[in-house]
């Protein structure tokens, strides 16, 4: 068994950090306020998000007018070749009615060859300039196509860019991400806050662990599952060791306990515990007090002294388990056995002591 220090520490908590750095403009609630969750907590401005979101809407809007404008380019390629075939169609059936006309009057010797050849060329030209005006056409109709999947594609992509700036905007003010109390709240008006600050937290309100420190000494022997005691207001309480923090600082690692029974009454987050925490089941040994021998003999030997008498002499034992008070004995003692248990650093090369009062 070993005494514990532990401090009551919300059992869940969820912190509140800057997602965008900005200017804290107003403050919704005060430190200690109850919230639920969705409730605004704090509002910042970002003078460069604002200008962003609003540089991305002029680029949609830019966007939107040139893929318009392009639509209205194809729909006015369409009406002209309409109107072009439309011409050159009736050019065409003017030059064939009068190539037709030529061919009789040349059978008749009243046209040349010459002006026969001219309307036959006439008419060649004019096919031959409608096919020309139906490929240009449909070059022109595959260029503007690509140019509206283009356009489209970038006003797409501009909408998903607008989005995200707007919910970079919407992060300006912060929420309250589970129903809670509002602790450690650091913001105040007019104050700069980076990306990633942190603003505060909300805790579960009624749900409780006690932290706490141990001696790295300890470390291979505290173990997740292990029972500790404890006593507040003349109740006592127990506690089950949660979880056992890997890392070790300043020569101390870091454990969390949760109460198994009702909380005790009229705690508050940051108040500090006595405990006690069991290492094993509990079970008959002898134990004998804890002292400064230890450190001379490395609990290999102790000084027992002799029944009836004023005199100690070293004795071999096996020693177990220990803690800051009592270690356990597995060989060497038997019940009502005295022992010294101060330092023997001053005798530790002897074999036997004679006491004197």
């Amino acid at each position: 068994m070993i005494p514990l220090r532990g401090n009551i520490t919300p059992s869940k908590s969820v912190y509140l950090d800057a997602i965008e750095g900005g200017r804290v403009e107003q403050r919704f609630v005060e430190e200690g306020a109850m919230v639920k969750k969705g409730d605004k907590i704090l509002a910042l401005s970002n003078t460069g998000l604002q200008l962003d979101v609003i540089s991305r809407e002029a680029q949609i809007s830019e966007q939107l007018n040139n893929l318009h404008n392009t639509r209205l380019a194809i729909d006015q390629n369409r009406l002209n070749l309409k109107r072009n075939l439309l011409e050159l169609d009736f050019e065409i059936k003017q030059s064939e009615r009068k190539l037709a006309q030529h061919k009789k009057l040349v059978a008749n010797n009243l046209v040349s060859q010459d002006e026969l050849k001219a309307v036959i060329d006439r008419t060649q030209y004019l096919k031959a300039r409608r096919t020309l005006v139906i490929e240009q056409q449909e070059q022109d109709e595959l260029i503007r196509t690509a140019q509206i999947a283009q356009l489209e594609d970038s006003v797409a992509q501009l909408n998903k860019n607008l989005s995200f700036a707007r919910k970079n905007l919407e992060n300006l003010v912060i929420k309250a991400p589970i129903d809670g109390q509002l602790t450690a709240f650091n913001a105040e008006l007019g104050e700069s806050k980076s990306r990633g600050s942190r603003l505060g937290q909300v805790d579960i309100v009624g749900e409780y662990k006690v932290s706490a420190l141990i001696d790295e000494f300890y470390l291979g022997r505290v173990f997740a599952g292990q029972t500790a005691k404890i006593s507040h207001q003349g109740q006592d309480y127990t506690l089950t060791l949660a979880k056992v923090y890997a890392e070790v600082s300043n020569g101390r690692f870091e454990v969390d306990l949760t109460f198994n029974d009702a909380l005790p009454e009229r705690i508050r987050r940051g108040q500090t515990l006595q405990m006690e925490l069991l290492l094993a089941d509990a079970k008959p040994a002898k134990m004998i007090p804890n002292g400064g021998f230890f450190l001379d003999t490395a609990g290999k030997w102790v000084f027992v002294i002799e029944q009836g008498s004023d005199v100690a002499v070293r004795k071999q034992v096996r020693l177990g388990q220990r803690n800051n008070k009592f270690i356990e004995v597995l060989e060497g003692l038997n019940e009502g056995d005295r022992v010294i248990t101060s330092s023997y650093s001053t005798f530790k090369d002897m074999q036997t002591l004679k006491l004197t009062q």
